[in-house]
């Protein structure tokens, strides 16, 4: 299992850029935009492991894991 497994990633459509756009919370922002949703989430996947081999190769922490809290069934 790849340790960015352990993180939420969204992709959603935002108005103001006119793209969807993809971030991990607690790893990285906003940070992959485009027209396709699928190609989107494909990207953000690549920069999350990126991200979190950078935090590891710096001898940084890496942040609690967010999947696997349940957190679409607490949306209100």
């Amino acid at each position: 299992m790849k340790e960015s497994t352990r993180y939420i990633k969204l992709v959603e459509w935002s108005d103001e850029d006119q793209s969807f756009v993809g971030q991990c919370p607690g790893i990285i922002g906003p940070c992959c935009h485009g027209d396709d949703e699928a190609q989107v989430y494909v990207e953000l996947c690549t920069t999350v492991d990126e991200w979190i081999a950078l935090m590891k190769r710096d001898g940084r922490p890496l942040p609690p894991p967010t999947a696997g809290r349940n957190l679409a069934e607490n949306i209100a």
